[in-house]
């Protein structure tokens, strides 16, 4: 069982265009709507791997119901908590040129009082996952307005003291936040980790979070592939080459394979292989929270780690 906390979900939708052209009328040909944030993305693709999941997620108003609905007729199994307000919409235009373009409403505000039914939800799914309990928690994605980035520290420090995996895929104030409370792993992008840290070096933003407490620091970073820093070495993991379509969800599908290698017992060169073969199947697909299966065990087999001193 792995718990994947969505701090902040959407609905998901997906424009298919010719070509994006600003400032004009643009016919839409493909329409898809799907239950997303970046914890939701991580959690279909585990599910469609085999993995069980049980994913805690915020939800309000008409698009919360929406959400709530879509997530069980995927066969996911979710905590859901009412707050006040409207779930957001995320709209990503993709074009034919894979030029995609995302528009993310900000969602609503959570008020203390609300966030603490999502506290004990967490809470719940961490102590309550059996047989044997949860192997590992996601914290993936933005935290809501209202909602204090310490929010995450106790849900850190009670999965590790547990011997939980902690994966946590955050940023700004709350990523800190996890580092300082001990969490496993600490997974942004290379922008996240600048902006988290105010270090525009990857090593010094890395070895800042290292120090803070987390325990690995894994750096998506696009079509350059993707890297984990301890404080005595540096593993990196090339991009693959020659992949193009919609990088949407890209990330989050890196994550899931992160988190599924580590769970299983992998060292960190074959969870960074598997993370970055997931990221570019997800590539293909037209959709975040899809891989192309069969092209992400190809990739993994045909990617190559790099291991150097720090």
């Amino acid at each position: 069982m792995i718990v994947v906390v969505t701090p902040n979900p959407a609905v998901d939708v997906t424009y298919r265009v010719d070509e994006q052209r600003v400032g004009t009328t643009q016919r839409v040909r493909d329409v898809d709507r799907r239950p997303g944030g970046k914890g939701l993305n991580v959690a279909r693709v585990l599910h469609a791997e085999g993995v069980r999941t049980h994913s805690v997620l915020p939800l309000g108003g008409a698009a919360g119901a929406w959400v709530a609905d879509a997530v069980a007729a995927l066969g996911l199994d979710a905590t859901t908590v009412p707050v006040p307000g409207e779930t957001r919409t995320t709209v990503t235009v993709v074009d034919d040129l894979a030029h995609p373009t995302m528009f993310g409403e900000p969602g609503p505000s959570v008020p203390p009082g609300s966030w603490s039914h999502v506290d004990d939800a967490v809470r719940s799914a961490l102590g309550t996952a059996a047989p044997g309990g949860p192997v590992a928690l996601v914290l993936s994605g933005s935290l809501p307005a209202g909602a204090e980035p310490t929010v995450v520290v106790p849900w850190v420090t009670d999965a590790v003291a547990a011997g939980v995996l902690v994966v946590a895929d955050l940023s700004g104030p709350s990523l800190l936040a996890a580092a300082d409370a001990g969490t496993t792993v600490c997974k942004p992008n290379r922008e996240e980790l600048a902006e988290a840290t105010g270090l525009p070096d990857e090593r010094d933003g890395a070895l800042d979070l290292l120090r803070r407490g987390a325990g690995l620091v894994v750096v998506s970073r696009g079509a350059d592939g993707i890297a984990a820093h301890a404080l005595d070495d540096v593993v990196e993991v090339p991009a693959v080459p020659g992949v193009t379509g919609n990088p949407t969800g890209a990330g989050d599908a890196a994550t899931a394979g992160l988190v599924l290698a580590l769970s299983r017992g992998a060292d960190t060169a074959l969870a960074l292989r598997t993370a970055a073969a997931f990221g570019a199947a997800a590539v293909l697909r037209p959709v975040a929270g899809e891989i192309d299966h069969d092209a992400a065990h190809r990739f993994l087999s045909a990617l190559d780690p790099t291991r150097s001193p720090a």
